[in-house]
């Protein structure tokens, strides 16, 4: 079958540039599911976005729809027609279904049976609808018209190229009457473009000042940029989402260096950095040190032959946006920053909870308490409590919400605070995602913590539990914070306490009984998927989420051992034997004696277990306490041939209620010792 080339480029108005990528890959994949469903071939595929266009090219596609046939079964030859052969309506309903008379129905089978030969169609006749549909299917979420047309797409059209091979596909569709002419660069080539052949999309465009690939234009401007970057003896910062937005502004990229003026160095780069890249879509650059330059590159849409002139447009646009910047940061300094409390008192962070400032005083203390515990210093910790939130009540962040704790760390230490204190205020929002950052300081991770907590308490207290679909005050991001920082950072802190203390501090505000226990379920549950995430059984997970630790760096450690002990020859056994003693106990009746009488033994093998068990509890007790849980269960491992000839020997519900009680009591010290790290009877 003949194959020809395909390309349908649609010309716009500028296209939202967030969403430029996006559109372009939903519409090749609309038209290839359009192709699929037609039953077309094609070789190759491609999709090119740029400002005013989206297209797609697809290489080698059949110029013709294989035939096709289809045979549909109908009823059975009894229930299709009565007694004196009349046809019933289960005979009729089938015709009408097939749209077709009784009489072109098979009915010499069993079944009824409508067999048809589909011949296929040209393409050229399908692709219409084919384009139509991915059009009309693209994710926009807000559609508009324009003129008196009745026409909606997310930008009025301007053009319509649609060509297979060297013909043109005779169409309208957006208002658009389809051709072969594209139009070039605004200013570079304004004129119409005559596209020769689908397979020379591109080189045509090109020779008209148009980059139509939009990975071509990326790659280019990352390249471009990193060699001006180096030539000022820095680097860029290109972060790839406002990369891909920069992409889809321009046609023709041109990266130029511009400058500012270095007493705005003196504002916060953050700030300095936030607003050019959020505002501007400049790349900033920073020294070998990570300071940032006064300079930063601007990409342009066009080659012009007085680049100097476009630089200076730029370096006058970013300059009252740097000059805000400069004027905010001066004009918060003006005063220390605990005074920025006093706005806070009037500012709700939830109305059954109080204010912001209300928080910060809760969160003060609980970081007091919290920072003694993992080796930090609970002044410090108090002290940046109180002042964590005081900077969103600042000029700073009212103008650039990302600030919010950046901003507050240079205020600090513009009052003399300590460093760790500084750092503190913004290391409380840490981790800010998933895989981010943890705090550095003590300080920082007790504030942290404490904030993370408190809002958990707080929420979970006044019945705002997170559904599956709603969490608006975070509650999963931070319970998942708190882990991340007290495993990673190898901090060992009982949240039992932490959670309790946190309770006391709402007083009657929150409903305080069994609130504790609520909220540690809440953020052990989150282990769950994280370990599952990282390859590990949900039965170790479980295993040790029975002994319900209140240390999320001691529930890690005996994870991690449970899952080395899984991968032991002995381990599946002694599993099975734990789940064997549990159940054995579970029925036993009466309370199980500590102490095991070996005058009540009657079997060698009793002897052997006792002894063995004695042996094992000497050596587990100090790697316990040490918390070398690995080491325990690697040793509690050898338990294996005595508990086996135990079990094979010995039947451990005796007629003697004595001798029964005593085996009673030698299994309950052997399952003590493995409840020492896990309940590992959940293994088997």
């Amino acid at each position: 079958m003949s194959a020809q080339d395909f390309l349908v480029e649609l010309g716009t108005e500028e296209l939202p540039p967030k969403a430029l990528a996006t559109l372009g890959d939903a519409f090749l994949a609309g038209i290839e599911k359009g192709l699929q469903a037609a039953g077309l071939n094609y070789a190759a595929k491609s999709v090119y976005a740029a400002p005013r266009r989206l297209a797609v090219l697809i290489r080698q596609l059949d110029v013709q729809q294989p035939d096709r046939s289809i045979n549909i079964d109908g009823p059975p030859r009894q229930a299709a027609f009565d007694a004196e052969g009349n046809p019933t309506q289960a005979a009729l309903g089938f015709a009408k279904k097939c749209g077709v008379e009784l009489a072109e129905i098979d009915q010499s089978g069993a079944k009824l049976r409508f067999s048809q030969h589909i011949p296929g169609k040209a393409t050229l006749g399908l692709l219409p609808t084919i384009v139509e549909d991915s059009l009309n299917d693209l994710p926009i979420p807000k559609r508009m018209r324009w003129g008196a047309s009745r026409e909606e797409f997310v930008r009025p059209t301007q053009w319509l190229v649609m060509l297979l091979g060297d013909q043109v596909v005779d169409c309208t569709i957006l208002a658009q009457q389809a051709g072969r002419e594209s139009r070039g660069h605004r200013f570079h080539h304004p004129e119409n473009v005559v596209i020769t052949t689908p397979a020379n999309y591109v080189e045509d465009l090109r020779k008209a000042y148009v980059l139509a690939d939009f990975s071509e234009r990326r790659e280019l401007i990352a390249k471009r940029t990193a060699e001006l970057a180096m030539q000022q003896e820095g680097s860029a910062i290109v972060p790839p989402a406002l990369l891909d937005e920069v992409t889809a502004l321009v046609e023709w990229p041109v990266p130029l260096v511009c400058s500012f003026e270095e007493r705005f160095l003196d504002v916060p780069q953050e700030a300095l950095i936030t607003t050019m890249q959020d505002n501007q879509k400049y790349f900033c650059l920073l020294d070998s040190e990570g300071k940032l330059l006064p300079r930063f590159i601007s990409v342009a849409n066009v080659e012009s032959r007085d680049p100097k002139q476009i630089v200076e447009g730029n370096e006058k646009v970013v300059r009252p946006r740097l000059t805000d910047a400069e004027f905010f940061f001066k004009q918060d300094k003006k005063q220390p920053l605990e005074t920025f409390n006093e706005r806070l008192k009037n500012v709700v962070f939830q109305a059954q909870l109080g204010t912001v400032y209300d928080k910060a005083e809760r969160v003060s203390k609980l970081a007091a308490f919290i920072a003694p515990l993992i080796g930090g210093d609970a002044q410090r910790a108090g002290r940046a409590g109180l002042l964590s939130k005081c900077d969103l009540a600042t000029e700073m962040v009212g103008e650039f919400p990302e600030m919010q704790g950046v901003a507050g760390y240079y205020y600090a230490l513009n009052d003399g605070e300590p460093q760790d204190v500084a750092m503190a205020l913004n290391e409380q929002y840490m981790p800010r995602g998933a895989g981010a950052e943890l705090p550095q300081t003590l300080t920082g991770a007790a504030v942290a913590i404490a904030d993370k907590l408190d809002t958990l308490v707080g929420i979970f207290g006044i019945g705002m539990l997170p559904t599956g679909s709603k969490d608006p005050y975070a509650l999963r991001r931070a319970a998942l914070g708190v882990l991340r920082i007290l495993i990673e950072k190898q901090l060992d802190l009982d949240l039992t306490g932490a959670a309790e203390f946190a309770v006391k501090q709402f007083g009657a505000k929150v409903k305080a009984a069994g609130l504790a226990e609520q909220v540690l379920e809440f953020i052990f549950d989150r282990l769950r998927a994280r370990y599952e995430d990282e390859g590990i059984d949900v039965a170790t997970y479980l295993s040790v989420r029975a002994l319900k630790p209140g240390s999320a760096l001691d529930f890690d450690q005996r994870v991690q051992a449970v899952q080395a002990f899984r991968k032991l020859p002995e381990a599946e056994a002694l599993a099975a034997v734990n789940k064997r003693v549990s159940n054995l106990l579970s029925k036993a009746e009466g309370a199980i004696a500590e102490q095991v009488e070996p005058k009540y033994f009657d079997n060698a093998n009793e002897f052997s277990l006792y002894s063995a068990i004695q042996q094992a509890d000497q050596a587990v007790q100090p790697m316990a306490a040490a918390r070398q849980y690995s080491e325990s269960l690697a040793r509690l491992a050898a338990l294996r041939d005595p508990v086996d000839a135990f079990f094979e020997a010995v039947m451990v519900n005796a007629e003697d209620a004595k001798v029964r009680a005593n085996r009673y009591a030698l299994l309950s010290r052997l399952r003590g010792l493995f409840l020492g790290v896990a309940d590992i009877s959940l293994l088997g």
